[in-house]
């Protein structure tokens, strides 16, 4: 019998980051996995580069926003927002932040920084911080260790589930696996 698999993950950026695009991925990918997903946005000012969050559970859960001190992880697509949402980690829970340095959350294991901004330009798609901070999630959900975190999909769940999206469409696709590939290898250098 497998084990119940039950996560809660905030994603955090500002408007136009692809916030709700990471969100829905990941959502599609538990749902190819027969899992149960709830999903809740706030993107209030999104436009204007106003923050947006979006609280991601996966398993059996009965109401879709994540408590603070609760979530197994987060996804920061801007690094100033951690100040504002880490307090959602909990004791022992990840995070991988789009910044140039590991970072420190009160309470938690710590967070991976990955640069998404430098790596975002220097495959010329400054667009893909989203993809590229997913990569580097899903390459430490592959490792060993210390360093592993929990994470109830794979690179090749993701890849299937931006084929399926962008299929017709090469470029956008091909765009779309690149980042996610660069911010996986990131994570091995």
């Amino acid at each position: 019998m497998s084990k119940t698999i039950k996560q809660q993950i905030l994603i955090s950026g500002v408007g136009g980051q692809g916030v709700l695009f990471v969100t829905g991925l990941l959502a599609e990918a538990a749902i190819n996995k027969g899992l149960p997903v709830f999903t809740s946005e706030t993107h209030g000012m999104a436009q204007r580069g106003g923050t947006v969050v979006s609280h991601f559970k996966v398993g059996n859960f009965s109401s879709p926003l994540i408590r603070p001190f609760k979530a197994d992880g987060l996804l920061v697509l801007k690094d100033e927002n951690i100040a504002q949402h880490g307090s959602f980690s909990k004791k022992g829970g990840w995070a991988v932040v789009n910044s140039g340095n590991d970072l420190k959350i009160e309470g938690t294991s710590g967070a991976s920084g990955v640069d998404a901004d430098r790596l975002a330009q220097e495959i010329s798609n400054p667009k893909s911080v989203n993809l590229i901070v997913l990569g580097f999630a899903l390459a430490k959900a592959d490792q060993k260790g210390r360093d592993a975190i929990n994470l109830f999909c794979s690179l090749k769940d993701i890849k299937k589930v931006l084929r399926k999206r962008f299929g017709n469409r090469k470029q956008l696709l091909d765009a779309s696996l690149l980042a996610l590939d660069t911010g996986y290898k990131a994570s091995k250098k």
